[in-house]
């Protein structure tokens, strides 16, 4: 635990409140499905996208828990904004050092919403399978949704969310490298998951493109959507437009799918309500048309 037993003493409420919320029947009689998400190359927005996806779904009435498998690199917590909060972790109840009321943290600001941390402290290895596969079985008899916020790559700890994928969400830039690898990925899936394994049906495939600049796509500085789907070949969940609205939820610890006047907020609940199969117009894709002041004073 480290340092943050230092905080158990005044933690203990809160996380006492956390247990009485699962206890209390939180997703009782469901079974959950797990959605990964994932990314080839590491900075593109995948942990920010899911903390906004897990809000996103926590905002329409679900019951969701996101958990951070980037075990020793631990930034979940900091874009949720439960840092301070954090006393037992993923690999805590893996061990059997705590059960998993202890370690799951309740957000403050939406009752559907749970954060499940991982170790800054361990290495990756203590990911095992099984004890993760225990954790899942679990987790999906109290909530709707598991979202497991996956590191980059094809490490141990990806390859580990990956494996018990229901539904992945392959997160992009619009940049030939990012694209490259989230290929990788999506092979990965198709061959090493637990329903490939299974000879299951196999994991359902979405694509998220973050970090999309109109004006960029315009001068030929990035891929257009059609050139990312035509090279992925799978479903566009959704277009998450460039934003400092991104930057300043993520420094303040709130998910920007809470702030529904932002343009990258609004594309998250636009994403959200697509996996849940509802029908939205694609927005944020072609450059913004200027007013007559806007153009003639310069501004943006």
């Amino acid at each position: 635990m480290g340092d943050n037993g230092l905080h158990m003493d005044l933690l203990a409420p809160e996380n006492d409140r956390a247990e009485a919320e699962v206890k209390s029947g939180v997703g009782e009689g469901r079974l959950a499905k797990v959605v990964v998400i994932t990314s080839g190359k590491g900075g593109v927005g995948k942990t920010t996208s899911a903390a906004a996806f897990a809000a996103g779904l926590a905002l329409r009435g679900h019951k969701t828990v996101v958990i951070d498998f980037d075990v020793g690199l631990r930034n979940l917590d900091l874009v949720m904004g439960c840092e301070r909060r954090v006393v037992f972790d993923f690999i805590n109840v893996i061990n059997g050092d705590a059960n998993l009321n202890q370690a799951l943290i309740k957000d403050k600001r939406n009752d559907n919403l749970f954060i499940f941390p991982t170790s800054q402290t361990r290495d990756k290895d203590a990911l095992r399978r099984e004890g993760v596969a225990r954790v899942l079985e679990e987790l999906k008899q109290q909530f709707d949704y598991i979202i497991c916020d996956s590191p980059a790559g094809i490490e141990h700890g990806a390859i580990t969310a990956l494996y018990f994928a229901d539904s992945a969400i392959i997160v992009t830039n619009p940049e030939v490298s990012s694209v490259r690898d989230s290929d990788r990925i999506i092979g990965i899936l198709a061959s090493r998951s637990r329903r490939a394994e299974r000879n299951e049906p196999p994991v359902e495939l979405h694509l998220l493109l973050t970090r999309y600049d109109t004006g960029r796509v315009a001068r030929g500085e990035m891929l257009t959507v059609d050139d990312v789907k035509e090279i992925l070949s799978i479903p566009l969940l959704g277009v998450i437009p460039e934003s400092e609205s991104v930057l300043r939820a993520s420094n303040t610890g709130t998910p920007v799918a809470f702030d529904e006047d932002s343009p990258a907020g609004r594309a998250y609940l636009d994403a959200v309500a697509r996996f849940l199969g509802e029908q939205r117009e694609m927005r944020f894709v072609q450059p913004e048309r200027r007013g007559f002041l806007k153009v003639l004073f310069g501004r943006a």
